[in-house]
């Protein structure tokens, strides 16, 4: 009798493998968990910049994370398509490290509703959001 296998199917943890997005616009740092058309949590660490990390920011974070967890079920890219409700609660620092996460609500033809959320390290939620992604191309 064969044991059963406690590990996930492997991926790729680096965003760029499924992103045409690059520095300065890559908004994930590392991918932790990914269970295509279902879920899948990221990190970002937020460096010290003059600009700071702007709140809209972690908006990209969640569409991004969004776009390769629904992207990846069909074998093609997502893209944003409207965000549908966000809400703003605190301000990341410097030296934070995000944590995203992003769940498929349901799917219907080519698009697919999303909610997703970007928390601190300590678990202080900084958004929280519903999106529509797009699958394939425009």
């Amino acid at each position: 009798m064969p044991f059963p296998s406690r590990e996930g199917p492997l991926f790729n943890p680096d965003p760029a493998a499924y992103l045409p997005h690059r520095y300065p616009f890559l908004m994930i740092d590392r991918i932790q968990e990914l269970e295509p058309g279902i879920t899948a949590k990221a990190l970002r660490r937020v460096t010290d910049s003059p600009e700071g990390f702007p709140q809209i920011l972690l908006l990209e974070c969640v569409a991004q994370l969004a776009g390769i967890t629904a992207g990846l079920e069909q074998n093609d890219s997502g893209f944003l398509a409207a965000v549908n409700h966000s809400e703003f609660y605190d301000m990341p620092c410097a030296g934070d490290t995000l944590s995203i996460s992003v769940r498929i609500v349901k799917s219907f033809g080519r698009l697919c509703l999303v909610e997703g959320e970007v928390a601190k390290d300590d678990g202080t939620v900084l958004l929280k959001a519903s999106m529509t992604i797009g699958i394939g191309r425009l």
